[in-house]
């Protein structure tokens, strides 16, 4: 079989030389062939298309196109050469592929599917479906990815859960960062939208109901086992975990803690919508803007019924629940909260200052009596013990103070011992401050403060030892020096003299 190149050659030689075995002459190829190509472009024939053979196996197409059309094209074709051998059919399996293959190919190009272009509204439509989100702590999270069809507008956020009041809460941030209500929401059929299908209705969740009367919109659900009818939330949903979940294609590291994983999707969600979109050739911020005027004004509160009880935030961050006390963030004090059960969780629910709904706590249920507290939740406590800084009330204290850290360390320490007269003995500091130089007296004070020299005139033979051999380093207690007395006194215990011997031989002679 020639290819279209050696046929347009051969054509070419003919029409040249008007002749058969002259054209075959100059394209190297018998005469025979020159007169079958001729012939074939004389009739309208494409002359590069193969001749259909017989074959052994066209007998059995009918048999096969049948068996492919009652599968669905979904039959193997191992299990159609079976068919056909136990017919009579003596061919090879390799055959039998190749026809099953080309009988598909037939089958699939008369259902498939014609789509039509999807022309969006601005204002119109907003779309979110569910993705599985990277594990923190063994657990696993669940990102929410909402898109706005016009503008391209994409909001991610993670979850622990895709409860309903979960939803809700991500449903109204979302509406809150595109700042407006559209028209329509569409999403899966998951049991929190539709509760079931009766002749291929689906039955709404009256709960998700109110939810979109009280932002003025209206929730539909896509078919079953359609991509069509939310393909844009779905590719929203490759993307984010393509670039938010650790995988082998990313070399994401695993993430430490919830709130990093918060702030990487909303780095996620400013790249994505300040970049150029590949379709309008737009930034979706840009559009967004645009599309903002037509959207439908969002309530100043969010839907807050299904967010649980309402509680008060006591002084110690602290709320009750089934007298129980569980801990929340310390700069909701005196704030409202919600509260709900969620399984063995409790789940913490705030409104913030710009009508954000978001979740704050999640605690294991406890029990009455035993307090369920995060230190999170509280600021870093005070060290009172570590951080110990006198702090003059006085001019007395002030003029000792002034002395250096020295003097500050002497009054914790002899205070914390129990040290009489502190006062009088800061006034006699004070005063050799005069006589001696004031570093030096300060050096003096802090000596004092390590050994814990407290007593009357220490202070002043501290300044008169580091006078006469300067300022040695104090000295502690180590491995290699022990502060503990001596034990030569007990050298000679034991030994007698000879003034002992004499008094022992007269106490003898006396008995």
């Amino acid at each position: 079989m020639k290819n279209s190149r050696e046929i347009m050659e051969i054509l070419e030689a003919y029409d040249l030389t008007g002749s058969y075995r002259s054209a075959a002459e100059l394209a190297g190829c018998d005469h025979h062939t020159v007169a079958r190509y001729v012939k074939m472009r004389a009739a309208g024939l494409q002359p590069d298309q193969r001749r259909h053979r017989d074959r052994a196996i066209d007998a059995f197409l009918p048999k096969i196109e049948e068996l492919v059309v009652r599968s669905g094209g979904r039959i193997r074709a191992d299990v159609v050469h079976k068919r056909i051998s136990a017919m009579g059919f003596t061919g090879g399996e390799r055959t039998t592929r190749r026809t099953v293959a080309e009988a598909k190919a037939q089958f699939r190009a008369g259902q498939r599917r014609i789509y039509r272009p999807w022309i969006t509204e601005p204002a119109l439509w907003l779309q979110w479906d569910w993705g599985e989100g990277p594990t923190i702590g063994g657990r696993r999270t669940s990102l929410w990815c909402a898109w706005l069809a016009w503008s391209r507008f994409r909001v991610v956020i993670p979850v622990w859960d895709k409860t309903l009041p979960t939803i809700t809460a991500c449903l109204d941030a979302t509406l809150r960062r595109i700042g407006g209500v559209p028209a329509y929401a569409l999403t899966d059929n998951e049991k929190t939208v539709s509760t079931d299908h009766i002749a291929g209705i689906a039955v709404r969740n009256p709960e998700i109901v109110e939810v979109a009367r009280h932002y003025g919109m209206t929730i539909r659900t896509c078919l079953p086992a359609d991509p069509e009818t939310k393909g844009g939330s779905e590719a929203t949903v490759r993307i984010a975990k393509a670039d938010l979940v650790p995988k082998d294609v990313n070399l994401l590291e695993e993430y430490r803690s919830f709130a990093v994983l918060e702030a990487a999707c909303r780095s996620f969600c400013e790249e994505v919508n300040n970049r150029v979109h590949r379709e309008t050739r737009r930034r979706p911020v840009e559009m967004l803007a645009e599309e903002q005027q037509r959207l439908h004004p969002l309530p100043k509160q969010p839907f807050t019924v299904a967010f649980g009880t309402t509680r008060r935030v006591n002084w110690d961050a602290t709320i009750s629940v089934e007298a129980v006390r569980y801990s929340v963030p310390h700069p909701l004090i005196d704030t409202r909260v919600w509260a709900r059960f969620h399984g063995d969780e409790l789940i913490v629910t705030a409104v913030q200052a710009d009508g954000t709904a978001s979740e704050v706590a999640r605690h294991q249920r406890g029990t009455p009596g035993s307090p369920v507290i995060d230190e999170a939740h509280y600021p870093e406590r005070e060290n009172k013990e570590g951080d110990r800084t006198p702090r003059a009330t006085s001019a007395e204290e002030a003029a000792f103070l002034m002395l250096g850290p020295g003097a500050a360390a002497w009054l914790v320490e002899a205070a914390t011992a129990g040290t009489r007269r502190v006062k009088a003995k800061m006034a006699e500091a004070v005063s050799l401050s005069k006589l001696f130089p004031a570093a030096q007296v300060d050096r003096a004070l802090g000596t004092a403060a390590v050994t814990g020299r407290f007593a009357e005139k220490d202070l002043l033979s501290i300044l008169d030892y580091q006078a006469r051999h300067g300022i040695p380093e104090p000295t502690r207690a180590s491995e290699a020096h022990s502060l503990q007395p001596g034990t030569s006194a007990w050298a000679r215990f034991g030994t007698t003299t000879s003034s002992d011997a004499t008094d022992d031989d007269e106490q003898d002679d006396f008995r």
